[in-house]
């Protein structure tokens, strides 16, 4: 389909019909500037408007698609050629919708969950609600890229917990150089003077947290009893 003919077509019927870019954008309902990329090529005339535009124009969608006036003769040909050239059109931009949509989700679901590291304090529980939340988008948007891949659901599970994984190795190192509660934890139990953070890889001890001289202890899955919690820190 080439826009550019097209577009000199579509201005040489209009000059024809002595009407100007902008008489024809008010009866179309566009703006201007659309009516300008139809007729330089830039843009062709969305789908809906193809009758409405032959109409006022007074040709034939067969000749708005070759770019030209047709005979008899070539009209059939044309016909044939224009309804693939029109099929192959529309699934262009449909895949460049989808890439756009696409495109729209991964940022979304990154934005929403460096959101609920940013803004959510690591004791709340809603960071890793929103920062997983926002995971579960972002691997949507993968999953719009690669739909008609045979090895899809290999790629988003890899995806998910691969950007997962990142997620709770950053909050270790929080944990481990700032003092800051795990965001992505099981429990926390609170007794006596101290708090436990239950992970699924490590536990966090918080010491004498109501004193000025506090101190985190990180341990592998030391599992301790609540009697053990309260003479922990001692």
């Amino acid at each position: 389909m080439n826009q550019e003919r097209i577009g000199k077509f579509i201005a040489r019927c209009r000059k024809e019909k002595k009407i100007t870019q902008s008489e024809l954008s008010e009866k179309l309902r566009v703006t201007d500037r659309a009516v300008s990329n139809w007729e330089t090529g830039k843009n062709m005339p969305d789908l809906s408007l193809f009758h409405p535009l032959c109409q006022i124009l007074d040709i034939t969608i067969n000749e708005l698609l070759s770019g030209e006036r047709l005979n008899k003769e070539k009209y059939q040909e044309k016909f044939e050629e224009n309804i693939v050239n029109t099929i192959e059109y529309s699934t262009k931009k449909l895949n460049e919708y989808n890439i756009t949509i696409s495109l729209i989700i991964l940022v979304f679901g990154l934005f929403i969950t460096l959101s609920a590291i940013m803004i959510f304090p690591s004791e709340s529980s809603w960071s890793s609600i929103y920062s997983i939340f926002g995971l579960v988008i972002f691997t949507y948007g993968i999953k719009r890229f690669i739909n008609k891949n045979k090895f899809k659901l290999i790629i988003l599970m890899a995806t998910f917990f691969g950007a997962l994984g990142i997620l709770i190795f950053t909050d270790y190192i929080n944990v481990l150089n700032n003092e800051e509660a795990p965001m992505f934890r099981l429990t926390t139990t609170t007794t006596g003077n101290v708090i436990y953070y239950d992970t699924l890889f490590y536990d966090v001890y918080r010491c004498n947290f109501d004193r000025e001289d506090e101190y985190w202890v990180i341990e592998k899955n030391r599992k301790l009893s609540i009697e053990d919690l309260i003479n922990y820190c001692k």
